[in-house]
């Protein structure tokens, strides 16, 4: 599904900017050093794959093959003029987000940023959405980084190698002809399923359909512009939001990103009479799964712009998800993602750039919220200060909102088109305003 998005105005590739405060006794050439290191590190899977047929994305046989890797071309040394501030870091970011990744090459990149206030220092990631999800990015970090601020030997992501699998004796060579029947069978049984919950959505009325979006401003053709904007909140004060009004993290995030949306289409003239749609990504994993991959399914709740009031805004969405995801309980994890899948189909149309804007969206933006590690973390003694994800806007989708939980903070992005979406920093700023007006209400 990625490959096949993947075009001049629509790249599918997610990102993450990484601030980092270094230790009192940090060289002043230490990202040179850093990068003497790369040259010669290993790169270990999947940071060595790339694809077997780099000019023919949408080959159905696609599959990944192990490449040699040019170090220097994925990894490589920026500078903000010094000080720079946390605007024109945004900047640099948003422009090196607006880049399509090199398929000839295995799909990502590191940006090693110099010159912050204060000897600060940022990484920005990116890499193809085929080749991992946000689950499996947050893994990633975490294990990149360190607990220990004492720690210097901490290797770069794509050097550490991954963990071993235990062999196992009854492990089979090919397929057998049973196993293959039983497979059928199990998919045969998800699509039912699937079709049952998707059936349902008609029968009854407070659950979102495909088509209830309104049409928005927000959902138009893009160009390859990006602009990004940040802001964090503390995590206990969201929870505390989320016991008084018997709602999750998910639900006030959700929130948060519904009072930043409404204030600001207010201010363009452009709000819908009717509620705002979200498309939730779901991780459809069991707790103990390493990551790899994608495994996501999808669920469709309203925003309740159309409410003035706070609490009752917060107290729709909170009926809204909750109703959504009973759809999903009982479901074996096939169900879920065919059902998922027939869920946003209809999406497909408003991100035709002929149609983008013109026929009713499937949905009006996309919000996800992907737990991250809840202690300090460190690179080489330097502090990680928040992990902010960035992410795809589409035709038909120009915003997303990601969130990131880290360290007793959410840190919300806000990635948008550039010539869509104008003054994005606003939904930044009307977002870290809303919790104040949301505890008022609540609490």
């Amino acid at each position: 599904m990625f490959l096949y998005g993947e075009s001049r105005e629509t790249m599918m590739h997610v990102a993450g900017m990484l601030p980092f405060s270094p230790p009192p006794d940090t060289r002043p050439d230490h990202l040179r050093a850093l990068m003497d290191e790369v040259r010669t590190a290993p790169v270990y899977a999947p940071w060595n794959l790339r694809l077997r047929w780099p000019d023919l994305l949408r080959n159905p046989l696609q599959t990944w093959v192990e490449s040699d890797v040019d170090r220097e071309y994925h990894v490589r040394r920026s500078a903000l003029p010094s000080p720079g501030d946390e605007r024109e870091l945004g900047i640099l970011v948003s422009r090196l987000h607006g880049y399509p990744i090199d398929f000839h090459r295995p799909p990502w990149e590191m940006h090693l940023i110099e010159g912050l206030e204060g000897g600060r220092f940022a990484l920005y990631v990116k890499v193809h959405h085929a080749l991992l999800d946000g689950f499996t990015a947050m893994r990633t970090l975490a294990n990149a980084l360190s607990t220990d601020p004492d720690d210097r030997e901490r290797p770069l992501f794509f050097s550490i190698p991954p963990a071993a699998r235990p062999p196992r004796d009854d492990e089979p060579t090919s397929i057998t002809y049973a196993e293959l029947i039983a497979a059928v069978r199990t998919q045969y049984g998800a699509t039912k399923s699937a079709a049952r919950a998707l059936l349902n959505i008609g029968k009854e009325t407070e659950l979102v359909s495909p088509r209830q979006a309104p049409k928005c401003v927000l959902n138009a053709r893009i160009s390859r512009s990006r602009r990004f904007a940040t802001v964090r909140h503390e995590t206990a004060r969201i929870k505390a939001i989320a016991r008084a009004t018997g709602g999750t993290v998910n639900d006030v995030v959700l929130a948060l990103s519904s009072a930043s949306l409404r204030r600001y289409l207010l201010e363009l003239d452009a709000l819908p009479a009717e509620p705002l749609i979200a498309m939730l990504p779901v991780s459809v994993r069991p707790k103990d799964d390493e990551g790899g991959g994608n495994a996501l399914g999808a669920i469709l709740a309203s925003l309740a712009t159309d409410v003035a009031d706070p609490a009752e805004r917060l107290a729709a969405i909170v009926h809204s998800t909750t109703t959504a995801k009973q759809q999903l309980q009982g479901l074996s994890k096939a169900a879920i993602l065919q059902y998922s899948a027939l869920l946003v189909a209809p999406s497909v149309a408003q991100m035709i750039p002929g149609t983008a804007g013109r026929v009713r969206p499937t949905f009006n933006v996309v919000i996800s919220n992907v737990p991250g590690p809840e202690e300090p973390r460190y690179f080489r003694g330097a502090r990680l200060e928040a992990a902010y994800p960035m992410s795809i806007p589409l035709h038909g989708q120009a915003l997303n909102i990601t969130c990131g939980s880290y360290a007793g903070n959410v840190c919300f992005g806000f990635t948008g088109c550039r010539d869509t979406v104008p003054h994005l920093q606003r939904l930044a700023v009307y977002c870290g305003e809303a919790l104040g007006e949301l505890e008022r209400a609540v609490l």
